[in-house]
């Protein structure tokens, strides 16, 4: 049975290592599915990766809200619906201590992860149909403190305070929000985070972070993936309004 049989789906952040294996995994599932993501060429390169017809895509700056209103405009034109909102835009900014980090990099990482799941909810949420799945990537990030990742820490801690009021608003229309809590996933983000904290020895900050995990290593994008389509299914429709942790027991 196909989970997800004629919903429509719509994953930012999609063409990167979580939003892309999402994808395959709705598509997979039967859904219909636009991935949003600010580079063209990169989505194209997605698109020729999966090669499926149900794939579509939109390029947006999820930090702006006119870009938050067009994508929403062309899927809505494209499709009639939506059913799933995957909000999984996401940058790292930089790992520095408080007193040094960069404002620019604050605001950018602010504007992306948190102002951009408050507009991608704020215009996608009232097209929403009666019935419907809105998941956010937080991080385990979101749920306890990592030295040097301020900007970061900040903006997935309130994510997780914006799914709460989502939930509570939209529940008397049957539309469920929840929060996926990653450790850390064997893709781009962690390489760049790996050489940022440590340009000499990256191999080591990995090997800190798997020892760091009592499964001792990172998960996979198609992992996390997994725990979006549960949210997104009908088999988690009495589940709203929560935290789920995706990070082989890394804050057990």
């Amino acid at each position: 049975m196909l989970r997800l049989k004629d919903k429509v789906a719509v994953i930012t952040g999609g063409a990167g290592g979580i939003g892309l294996a999402t994808a395959k995994l709705f598509l997979q599932e039967g859904a219909k599915v636009v991935i949003v993501d600010i580079d063209r060429e990169v989505l194209e390169k997605a698109t020729l990766a999966v090669d499926d017809e149900n794939l579509s895509i939109c390029v947006a700056d999820v930090s702006k809200a006119l870009d938050n209103e067009k994508f929403v405009e062309t899927i809505l034109e494209r499709h009639g619906r939506i059913d799933i909102f995957f909000a999984n835009a996401g940058i790292e900014g930089t790992s520095k201590p408080i007193a040094e980090y960069p404002e620019e990099i604050f605001d950018k990482v602010i504007g992306v992860n948190l102002k951009g799941v408050w507009l991608g909810c704020k215009h996608v949420i009232p097209k929403m149909k009666q019935g419907g799945s809105v998941i956010i990537t937080s991080s385990v990030a979101g749920l306890r403190g990592f030295s040097g990742l301020g900007a970061y820490v900040a903006s997935k801690h309130a994510v997780v305070g914006l799914m709460r009021v989502a939930a509570k608003e939209n529940a008397n229309r049957n539309i469920r929000v929840n929060t996926i809590h990653p450790g850390p996933v064997n893709n781009n983000m962690m390489r760049r985070l790996e050489n940022d904290m440590s340009p000499e020895s990256p191999n080591d900050i990995m090997k800190g972070f798997e020892a760091a995990v009592p499964l001792k290593r990172y998960a996979e994008s198609s992992e996390i993936a997994a725990m979006a389509l549960f949210l997104a299914s009908d088999e988690s429709k009495y589940i709203t309004g929560t935290t789920h942790v995706v990070d082989g027991g890394m804050l057990s």
